[in-house]
């Protein structure tokens, strides 16, 4: 046995045993990429550097074993630098968006690819689900919203876009609405002043949150200027009225006729946990409550829309003016995160925002590979035409238009999750044009896109290791070196036995089962 000590901690170990393992038995999680558990190490990534702190120097503690009395220090600020400059140098070839990019437009941050993917196979209640994780008005933002995520849909650059909006709107309609479950009760209270579009999502999610809210309008009915400035040809009354009773339902008190002044908030102030401002337009009272404001609206943090006052916080037009519902939409949700750190205790920050990869607008060669995933079709309208929605089969081959350009290890892809431990810039060492994204479908449940490919070679000793006839190997030298199948064989011959342990290894997305259940659930 040999004795040494890691992070001050004095630990025995086999002989032999990598410096890497003996971090893992004291439960220290050492990043890594190349790593695999059933395999020998490989060297390739360099994000397992750790520190020998005999002599100051970096080694990555996958390759190098234990020795007797060694002291390893798997932390400090040169070891994240060091891990930080390697992801860097990795991502400067990596090529792919973590988040699609009309899923980024999206001001509420919706998971719109899924969405399209659930309508594309009839599955209007789970889209709606899913929806409404973000939204909360779907069926009338689909009736208004003027599409920020469609301008930047990729499939855009092949025709036209999605049209994310009557899709949302049907679902919004015809799905069977998911049933509401809110949290325990903590026994919070939080009062919010407006009952438009803002308000309205802060005090539904809240509610969840299991934050007892009670929302305030000067109006008697819901619904602020959803109510009052729009058509009813475009925005029946119905239309409103059913999504704000689903609101109520959820467990908030509305009181309709109240008007707030100086006095009756700094009530509020003192016997509500938190309170939310969520009315009008600049000019009706926000600086009179004794918050900070320009003449433009309250000053908040952008990110928890905490205001200059530490239990109240301030979303949608109360900030500045704007016609975007789905931005106010999308706030009223963030804020209820921001008020459940402030209630739990938590510094408040925020909704995290994960690190994601991007790589810009699809080129001409692009299309075909991302049809690949899609169908060849033009934009879907509605029939009846007019203010009219899709019909479910209209709804159906619009969705499938979707090109799936979203990630689908978003959840765990590990070159993700680390860039973003370790606040990499993905654009640090790029220093030529992108390569040309390839997908490569030829298996019957995989498939490949080699752009996204770090070359950790754990596909490449897995089929080897399992004696696959052809499996991947190294096609290449250098810099050019890529990760393929031998003999420009097809996928299915490459990989007939080890396919799901290569998908279930692979590090990034580049590696992929086709009907990945966490992206179609």
């Amino acid at each position: 046995m040999i004795k040494l000590t890691i992070n001050n901690k004095e630990i025995q170990v086999e002989n032999g045993t990598s410096v890497m393992k003996a971090a893992q038995q004291m439960g220290i999680d050492v990043p890594n990429l190349c790593w695999h558990d059933e395999l020998e190490h490989f060297t390739s990534c360099m994000l397992c550097l750790v520190k020998d702190n005999g002599n100051g120097k970096l080694f990555p503690s996958c390759s190098v074993q234990t020795a007797e009395g060694m002291e390893v220090i798997t932390d400090d600020d040169e070891i994240a630098e060091a891990r930080k400059t390697a992801l860097e140098l990795l991502l400067s070839e990596h090529v792919g968006d973590c988040e699609a990019p009309c899923h980024m437009a999206c001001p509420a941050h919706m998971n719109i690819p899924l969405m399209n993917r659930l309508i594309a196979a009839g599955k209007f209640d789970e889209s709606l689900e899913v929806v409404k994780r973000d939204i909360v008005l779907p069926a009338v933002l689909g009736r208004i919203c003027p599409a920020p995520c469609e301008g930047a849909c990729h499939r855009k650059t092949v025709d036209e876009p999605v049209s994310i909006c009557l899709l949302k709107r049907y679902v919004g309609d015809e799905g069977a609405e998911p049933e509401i479950i809110p949290a325990k009760k903590t026994g919070h209270k939080v009062a919010v002043i407006g009952a438009g579009p803002a308000g309205l999502a802060a005090a539904y999610y809240l509610q969840l949150r299991g934050i007892q809210v009670s929302l305030f309008d000067k109006a008697e009915k819901a619904g602020g200027q959803l109510r009052t400035e729009i058509s009813g040809e475009i925005l029946p009354h119905d239309v409103l009225d059913k999504e704000i009773d689903l609101i109520l339902k959820a467990g908030v008190e509305f009181h309709g006729e109240k008007t707030i002044d100086n006095e009756t908030f700094a009530e509020m102030q003192s016997s509500y946990d938190a309170v939310v401002v969520a009315f009008g337009a600049v000019g009706e009272g926000k600086k009179d409550f004794g918050l900070k404001s320009t003449d433009k609206g309250i000053i908040a943090d952008r990110n928890s829309y905490q205001t200059s006052l530490e239990n109240v916080f301030a979303i949608g037009n109360a900030l500045r003016s704007s016609k975007l519902a789905v931005r106010s939409v999308g706030q009223g949700k963030e804020v209820a995160f921001s008020i459940w750190q402030y209630l739990s205790g938590q510094s408040v920050k925020g909704e995290p925002r994960m690190f994601n990869s991007r790589f810009g607008r699809l080129v001409n060669e692009e299309y075909s590979e991302y049809l690949k995933e899609s169908v060849v079709a033009k934009r879907t309208y509605p029939e009846k035409g007019g203010h009219n929605g899709f019909s479910a089969e209209e709804a159906i081959a619009e969705a499938k238009r979707c090109l799936r350009c979203d990630c689908r290890a978003i959840d765990d892809c590990k070159l993700r999750i680390y860039s973003d431990r370790y606040n990499a810039d993905q654009r640090r060492f790029k220093t030529s044009e992108r390569r040309k994204i390839t997908k490569l479908d030829t298996h019957s449940t995989l498939i490949y896109e080699p752009q996204k490919c770090i070359k950790c070679g754990i596909c490449v000793r897995l089929t080897e290791k399992d004696g696959e006839k052809f499996g991947f190997t190294y096609i290449g030298r250098g810099f050019d070196v890529e990760v393929g199948v031998p003999f420009n064989e097809e996928l299915e011959k490459a990989l007939t036995e080890t396919a799901l342990k290569v998908a279930k290894g692979c590090p990034t997305g580049a590696i992929e089962l086709k009907d990945n259940k966490k992206q179609t659930t």
